[in-house]
């Protein structure tokens, strides 16, 4: 199978990094990929939210799958493009990425299927802010209706803090603050099936105890040995299938990769936000766990024949991975620093180790940063703490100036 993916972050080379490694996949191509993924796939430039020029690539190199990564062209309708040219492609449809591109279309869509969430308020003018915050009081929940690569939720103490985000945003989300630890658990559906992985943890903060301003994610671990066993299947009774049922109903069925942010709270398991794709850095630890070959069950996706997919393989191990962020992230980073010390972790740390490359991209000879998230330095273990010294140990080999990196991915889980 020859297979596209659309992206160039960690997301799609932990990704990439799989689909390599599955001994179906005979030609590997990534648009526009990174530093890191061109040492396992064929580089295209392409502009990634352009559907047309996406659809016309695959066709050129003859794709027989195209993976789209990224929420932007999801939500440009990119797979409807390579769909209508005839070749299969994981991704939901435009009208289904709603579910991530708008928060308010994401609430009534719960609210159809029956799914537990937050109670909320969509709000466009200052009055409806005023008598939404009001309503709730803190902490306030503050949502940018729309895209915002991770960073459109205020969540903080402070009301002005909060007016201030609601009213620089067009349209925007406001409820009530959901008490409890954080999971992401994704799902493969074909609109009908629905396949859930195993569960993991993201840490959206800056700095080390969850302080500073929100990313798009500074790390990830997986498994979660807190979590009651039948997480997993309860929400993929309570959530995952009523969600594509629901909007299968609604006559927009949706397949690909569907992701649940939940809240254990002290009431039961809530809904915090849909995302229609992999998510980063969660997707790296979850791949690093998974033993079923990839393309396979991406295939089966794209093609609507997901219920014929035996079960998926796992393996004990568990995986963390950290994210080595440039100066300055999340605001403007700074650019263009050389990183030194990629050579060191594939020589000293492999197999258990490794880089998966971001916001990275050759200049001559060196590999420079090239974006806010740089690298996810990314380690598997018989268990959470050898995972984390492994992934640590690798990051310290990384040197890449005024970088940044949070030093409690995983710590009180491996602690516990």
């Amino acid at each position: 199978m020859k297979v596209l993916v659309i992206g160039g972050g960690a997301r799609e080379h932990a990704l990439c990094r799989s689909l390599s490694l599955d001994p179906d996949v005979t030609a590997l191509y990534c648009a526009p990929g990174n530093a890191g993924i061109a040492e396992v796939a064929e580089l295209h430039p392409v502009d990634q939210l352009d559907g047309a020029a996406v659809a016309a690539l695959a066709t050129e190199l003859g794709a027989e799958l195209v993976v789209v990564g990224p929420e932007a062209p999801l939500v440009a309708g990119v797979a409807d493009a390579v769909r209508a040219a005839g070749i299969p492609v994981f991704g939901p449809s435009r009208e289904a990425a709603l579910l991530e591109g708008s928060k308010a279309f994401a609430k009534d869509v719960m609210a159809g299927a029956g799914v537990p969430t937050a109670r909320s308020y969509v709000c466009t003018t200052p009055a409806e802010i005023d008598e939404a915050l009001d309503a709730f009081g803190a902490p306030y929940v503050v949502k940018d209706d729309g895209l915002a690569a991770g960073k459109g939720v205020v969540v903080t103490e402070d009301v002005e803090a909060a007016r201030a985000h609601a009213l620089a945003c067009d349209r925007v989300v406001i409820e009530e603050y959901l008490d409890g630890p954080e999971v992401s658990l994704f799902a493969i559906t074909d609109g009908t099936t629905v396949l859930p992985l195993k569960p993991a943890q993201d840490f959206k903060r800056a700095l080390d105890g969850d302080e500073g301003p929100n990313t798009g994610g500074m790390g990830a671990y997986s498994p979660l040995p807190w979590a009651d066993p039948k997480l997993v299947e309860e929400v993929l009774e309570t959530v995952l299938q009523p969600t594509v049922d629901e909007l299968r109903r609604r006559g927009t069925p949706f397949s690909g990769l569907l992701y649940a942010g939940l809240a254990i709270t002290s009431r039961g398991v809530r809904v915090i936000e849909f995302n229609a794709r992999f998510g980063d850095p969660e997707t790296q630890v979850v791949l690093a766990r998974l033993k079923t070959p990839l393309a396979g069950v991406l295939l089966n996706s794209a093609n609507g024949t997901l219920d014929d997919q035996a079960p998926l393989s796992w393996s004990d191990e568990a995986a963390v991975t950290v994210v080595v962020a440039s100066h300055n992230y999340p605001d403007t980073p700074r650019t263009g620093d050389p990183i030194e010390g990629l050579a060191e972790v594939a020589e000293q740390d492999a197999p258990h180790a490794y880089v998966l490359h971001a916001g990275t991209k050759r200049d001559g000879d060196a590999v420079v940063s090239a974006g806010g998230r740089v690298l996810s330095v990314t380690a598997t273990g018989t268990d959470l703490a050898q995972a984390r010294e492994r992934a640590y140990a690798a990051v310290g080999r990384i040197r890449l100036d005024g970088s940044q990196h949070r030093t409690d991915i995983a710590r009180k889980a491996a602690e516990a």
